[in-house]
């Protein structure tokens, strides 16, 4: 038998989560890492940055101090349930990149705590959806992203090796080594320069047209098609991960829904619960209509013997 959270808990965390469930505090979360990211392109200009070095620090500790209140709320939040809060990981990567600017180590080198402050600009995609589905997408894309890539070394490999047996002689500059060879083939990919290099192979052979168009064939497009197919694939699957996630979000943030909430939201073609219910109900009364009608006028002896029949 599970034990009820305590009452303080439930009211701390329903205080925080309708301030960071709020749209202005997240219109205002969005501004502030846009803002984050003005001063950082700002003090990329040692003029501006020597004559307000002060203000862009201040500017710098207020937008520390920001997101450090933002991290609180959302802790607090997560009162009740504090292991929702770790199965998030966008919950998590926002604590860490906050968390880091308060490492001696890390707040102490300026490179550091500069590429710390790079990767709060990443934070947008927690309020963006379609930019968090994308990010979603690139992750679940690297598996089918390292056997493109797998396959597409094999290729390189064979092709510069086959490059530097027939043309390493008579074009060292682009065939004279296996390493200028991949560095050759893998400029052609971008169908960079493809133009010259047929010229320069039809002055050797005749039959370079051919090496040159089955390459082009598997690296420029069936290659390419492929790893399009993959990144398409998983920006469908992380669409539907993002959307099972936000349903079950709501779910976890209004504890009052029964557990006939939980059911897949059914489409708009498809009729809701209460549609359904006034058809059964409507055929339960038909059918009470046509027992009546059948107890008050049974059937003829020779029908009830042709019903048999059918049976």
């Amino acid at each position: 038998m599970t034990t009820a959270p305590a009452p303080t808990r439930v009211r701390i965390a329903a205080s925080c989560r309708s301030v960071t469930e709020a749209p202005a505090f997240s219109l205002v979360v969005l501004t502030v890492i846009l803002g984050n990211a003005v001063l950082l392109g700002a003090e990329t200009y040692s003029g501006f940055a020597g004559d307000h070095a002060v203000q862009l620090r201040a500017a710098e500790h207020g937008c520390l101090a920001f997101f450090t209140l933002e991290m609180l709320l959302r802790l607090g939040a997560h009162a009740d349930r504090p292991k929702e809060f770790w199965r998030d990981g966008w919950n998590v990567f926002d604590l860490v990149v906050v968390a880091c600017a308060y490492i001696p180590f890390v707040r102490e080198n300026a490179t550091v705590l500069r590429l710390l402050r790079m990767v709060r600009v990443l934070r947008t995609a927690r309020f963006l959806p379609q930019l968090r589905i994308l990010f979603i997408a690139v992750s679940r894309s690297l598996p089918g992203t390292v056997s493109f890539l797998f396959v597409g070394a094999v290729i390189l490999y064979v092709y510069a090796m086959v490059g530097w047996v027939c043309f390493g002689s008579h074009d060292p500059a682009h065939f004279g080594s296996l390493g200028r060879a991949l560095l050759t083939l893998f400029l052609l990919m971008t169908l960079e320069g493809l133009q010259d290099a047929i010229y320069n192979g039809l002055a050797i052979s005749r039959l370079s047209i051919l090496y040159y168009g089955s390459y082009v064939l598997l690296a420029s497009f069936v290659l390419v098609n492929v790893l399009i197919g993959v990144v398409l694939n998983s920006l469908d699957e992380a669409r539907e991960l993002d959307n099972a996630a936000v349903d079950t979000a709501g779910r976890a943030n209004d504890p009052g829904r029964t557990g006939a909430d939980t059911r897949p939201a059914t489409s708009p073609a498809e009729p809701g619960a209460g549609e359904l219910a006034d058809r059964i109900a409507g055929m339960r009364r038909a059918l009470d209509t046509l027992e009546q009608s059948l107890a008050a006028h049974p059937p003829a002896p020779h029908d009830r013997d042709r019903m048999t029949t059918i049976a």
